[in-house]
């Protein structure tokens, strides 16, 4: 299972992306568990954020959400600090 997370926004406007490949993996299944349980607290339509706040896309295989600070569910902040920090 391929995981995204993009990230845009923030005072300083610096756009990060990060990408982790499950395949192979010894801790797939938590990664794909994690990456499920973020995409279900996706919301339709665009996010409500808050000015100079980050905007985030999680990508998970074919399925894309949108989501924004503060408004992030516990698995999508989660998801998304470990995708960042390893898959850049």
């Amino acid at each position: 299972m391929r995981i995204q997370v993009s990230r845009t926004g923030g005072f300083a406007g610096i756009a990060r992306h990060g990408e982790v490949e499950t395949a192979g993996r010894p801790d797939a299944a938590d990664w794909e568990a994690l990456a499920e349980a973020a995409v279900a607290g996706g919301r339709g339509g665009p996010p409500a954020g808050v000015p100079d706040g980050f905007r985030y896309r999680i990508t998970v295989g074919d399925l894309a959400v949108d989501c924004a600070d503060p408004r992030l569910t516990e698995a999508q902040r989660t998801l998304i600090s470990r995708v960042l920090k390893e898959g850049a």
